[in-house]
């Protein structure tokens, strides 16, 4: 059987979506953040050094990181429908998306969370500065960054209706953390239609609707 260590509002969300495209039986072992530092529980480092979710236990194998589960679950579980043919130009973009999704992607939004949240992790006397600092990294550096991003996924998305091709794939599901994160933080106005498209196509599948019935509330559906 497999677990799926599963911390609330976390990327793990993928993982139990996965599965239930897949259709694969699971059992998911929840875990919640503080209320007040949104950090994973200390249990969690029993089971990975890192404390990190998601961490997959099936068997003797245990998997962590998403991409490192994804790319397991497609092996053991094979779905053609979830995974373009080998050699195809639809297989490289999937591989590119995969491995971005958690790559670049990840950098600036990660990087905004933690800016943001310094002026509330301060003295009270020195938030003052740490609001300047972060308004004006936010302004220099960050949300340009951000735009550049999501412009690329949306001309992307102008390209195919997936992100690897015509077909949904697993690559679309790696790639809906950091568009939905993206779109909490900074949101998405009348020149992302085809984002907001791909947020509402994915929100209706019915393996998405049964995978935040598993693992809880989810802020960014």
């Amino acid at each position: 059987m497999i677990t799926v260590h599963h911390l609330n509002d976390s990327r793990s969300q993928r993982v139990l979506w996965l599965l239930e495209e897949l259709g694969a039986p699971y059992e998911v072992k929840r875990y919640q953040r503080d209320a007040k530092t949104m950090l994973a529980p200390p249990a969690l480092k029993a089971i990975h050094p890192l404390g990190k979710s998601p961490v997959l236990d099936e068997g003797d194998a245990r998997v962590a990181e998403t991409g490192a589960i994804v790319e397991y679950l497609l092996e053991t579980h094979p779905a053609a429908h979830l995974r373009p043919a080998p050699g195809t130009e639809a297989a490289r973009r999937f591989t590119y998306w995969l491995h971005y999704a958690e790559g670049s992607a990840m950098t600036p939004l990660l990087l905004k969370l933690i800016f943001n949240a310094i002026p509330g992790r301060v003295p009270f006397l020195a938030r003052g500065v740490a609001k300047g600092i972060s308004k004006g990294m936010n302004a220099a550096m960050i949300d340009p960054q951000i735009a550049a991003h999501t412009a690329y996924w949306e001309a992307e998305l102008g390209r195919s209706e997936w992100f690897a091709g015509d077909a949904f794939s697993a690559a679309d599901i790696m790639m809906s953390f950091p568009v939905e994160a993206a779109g909490s933080r900074v949101g998405y106005g009348a020149d992302k239609p085809k984002l907001k498209a791909f947020l509402q196509k994915i929100h209706a599948r019915p393996a998405y609707q049964r995978a935040l019935e598993r693992g809880g509330p989810y802020s960014y559906a």
